[in-house]
């Protein structure tokens, strides 16, 4: 692939400049940069194949959504509860020790894997639809769609704790630091759909420090221009120091202004064109100047009807702050936003779906925040025949264990559940994705993934795909990808 910050544009600016031709070069300069002949990657490259989506709405649920209370319930949680894994019939294959340590970071760490007491289901669950999807009583809103999803349930990750937030999302374990996220992969491959919007947007608060922060969301290598860009569901400030301070400048300044900084941008861009920081700075002045409309206009959900606020709960006090991210994130897609990133359950280092105690407690009021609004989400789409173009993907970093946790290491059973990196579910639905279908399962207790197996970076794959865009094709000259993050796309769940 070609390096877009090697293009024989560079060669010709260079000419320009080191030739001595003063303001004449520099403002030839500027017309090849302001025609983007000087970031020939702003605009992306071609598919590699014809897209079924052009639009992803990425949801990532923080600090591990149980898979048995939500898309993978197991009955035998129940007609075993309270007995030792080792005392059903299929103990000895699910305790197998060599199983449990090969997919984990740091095998010493097997034994928070095995609380062996199986708790029993924490909620019921229905098969939904004409498809007979078994779906968690905690998700209303979901089974009433079931039609129109997609389970995957072999997924597996290689952290059993809170940094498998960053793996999710880059693939890579923590340690290791910054990657690549699958939404930069986005914005680099394709660019922008629409210059007043950036390619790749972030609703709500990220993973915290611990977890990976702004790394679950960033760019690495591929450059600042390629990170995604955190907004807020607010009309008046959705974007900070975007607005001019106390309207001292009327729009018509402020253009003047952004014109004779743009001049001075683009000669900047002449002299030094290899500089991803002041490349990246160009076009956030640029963009920013063009989001002081767009992006307010977009965040005005009073332009939306009752009845449509209502589809996504925000008419509820419990669903209404996730509610007007998704109904934010439509809207978007609406104007071509490319990747859009929604974060749920912020509350500091762990998230707030890391139900270690008090499972049912838990889970069942972050449902309510979120069933509605995704659901409404879905069911938004396919009314305005969006569905079939825009890809919603489900996901937390890993699921819960099937036996409960202890009370601070002591003998008394708790009621929540540990992490769990060995199987785990997602769901999808729209934008080329099979309605009504599940793809992968885990055992009888929902213990290790067993059919359809998935490590995360088969979804980065698979989304990719989706668009138009083989990951084994994105490389970057100087930077070697392990196939690990590269994956497999999961050719089962796709029409």
């Amino acid at each position: 692939m070609i390096d877009p910050s090697k293009s024989s544009a560079v060669s010709r600016r260079r000419l320009l400049t080191d030739c001595g031709m003063g303001l004449t070069g520099m403002a030839l300069g500027s017309l090849l940069f302001q025609d983007g002949q000087a970031v020939a990657s702003e605009s992306g490259f071609q598919p590699h194949h014809p897209p079924k989506a052009k639009t992803v709405i990425w949801i990532f649920l923080i600090g591990g959504l149980s898979h048995l209370e939500s898309f993978d319930p197991k009955p035998a949680l129940n007609q075993y509860a309270g007995m030792s894994i080792d005392e059903t019939p299929f103990g000895d294959r699910v305790l197998n020790k060599d199983k449990i340590s090969e997919i984990l970071l740091d095998p010493s760490k097997q034994k928070r894997e095995v609380y062996k007491k199986l708790l029993p289901l924490q909620v019921g669950y229905q098969q939904c639809g004409q498809s007979g999807l078994e779906i968690s009583d905690w998700f209303p809103g979901l089974q009433q769609r079931a039609d129109d999803l997609c389970l995957i349930r072999g997924m597996w990750t290689i952290d059993n704790n809170h940094g498998a937030q960053l793996t999710y999302h880059t693939g890579r374990k923590i340690t290791e630091g910054a990657h690549p996220t699958v939404g930069s992969w986005v914005s680099y491959g394709l660019g922008t759909a629409n210059r007043n919007l950036p390619e790749f947007v972030v609703l709500g608060n990220p993973s915290a420090d611990c977890c990976g922060a702004a790394w679950t969301h960033g760019s690495s290598y591929l450059g600042p221009k390629h990170a995604g860009v955190r907004l807020k569901v607010d009309a008046e400030q959705p974007l900070a120091f975007v607005k001019s301070a106390d309207g001292d400048l009327t729009p018509a300044q402020q253009e003047k202004n952004f014109g004779l900084l743009g001049q001075l941008n683009r000669i900047a861009g002449v002299q030094y064109p290899d500089d991803e920081q002041l490349q990246a700075r160009i076009k956030s002045y640029e963009l920013a100047f063009e989001m002081q409309t767009s992006v307010p206009d977009v965040m005005d959900l009073q332009q939306e009807t009752n009845s449509t606020r209502r589809l996504y709960g925000i008419d509820q006090s419990a669903s209404k702050d996730f509610g007007e991210k998704c109904l934010a994130a439509r809207r978007m897609a609406e104007q071509g936003v490319r990747f859009i990133q929604l974060f749920h359950g912020y509350r500091g280092n762990a998230g707030a779906w890391d139900s270690h105690r008090d499972l049912k407690k838990n889970h069942s009021r972050l449902c309510k925040e979120v069933d509605q609004p995704i659901a409404g989400l879905i069911a938004d789409l396919k009314q305005r025949g969006m569905l079939d173009d825009t890809l919603v993907v489900v996901g937390s970093e890993f699921g819960r264990t099937p036996g409960a946790e202890f009370r601070d290491n002591s003998t008394v059973q708790g009621t929540g559940r540990d992490h769990h990196p060995h199987g785990f579910s997602i769901m999808v639905s729209g934008g080329g994705t099979r309605p009504g279908h599940v793809h992968g399962a885990t055992d009888e207790i929902g213990f290790h993934a067993v059919e359809g197996r998935h490590y995360v970076t088969d979804l980065h794959a698979t989304v990719l795909h989706q668009l138009g865009l083989d990951n084994g094709r994105l490389e970057i000259p100087g930077r070697k990808r392990l196939e690990t993050d590269i994956g497999e796309v999961m050719t089962d769940v796709l029409t």
